[in-house]
């Protein structure tokens, strides 16, 4: 089931290659995951001695949360994958314009989970062809829809 989902990043990058990556949480964490409080559109991830973090994944805390935690909405979160798989993603990511971006997050058998995307930056017009080809299919579906009226 999704929790969230990153359309900026669909809309900014062509997505290359996709990786599912288990998810680092507090507790308080993964009460608010569960309330649906994330917001992906700013996060990016990172490789630091070998090991994948996301950065600017804001998780809302709960109003109902702990009183003897602090939570940090935006804290650096780990991410879980194997070590080959991490070792393959550097290697692409040194090349030219190649970075990571989270795209979704989900259950999976009752753990979070995160869809990174291995994306390469889209040009202006990439976007303006994009927006068309949305309008484009808009138009289809309201002429199939008033059409089978």
């Amino acid at each position: 089931m999704r929790i969230a989902d990153n359309k900026k990043a669909i809309f900014n990058y062509h997505i290359e290659e996709r990786f599912e990556a288990g998810m680092v949480l507090e507790g308080w964490e993964v009460k608010s995951v569960r309330e649906g409080k994330v917001q992906l559109t700013d996060g990016y991830v990172v490789i630091r001695g070998g090991e994948l973090f996301i950065i600017g994944c804001q998780i809302n805390p709960l109003g109902t949360a702990s009183t003897h935690v602090r939570p940090d909405s935006v804290r650096t979160k780990k991410l879980l994958m194997h070590k080959d798989e991490i070792r393959r993603l550097v290697g692409k990511v040194e090349q030219k314009g190649f970075t990571l971006v989270p795209l979704n997050m989900h259950w999976k058998a009752g753990k979070v989970k995160c869809e990174i995307g291995l994306a390469k930056g889209k040009g202006e017009h990439d976007k303006r062809d994009t927006i068309k080809d949305r309008e484009g299919k808009r138009e289809v579906e309201r002429a199939m829809k008033s059409r089978s009226r």
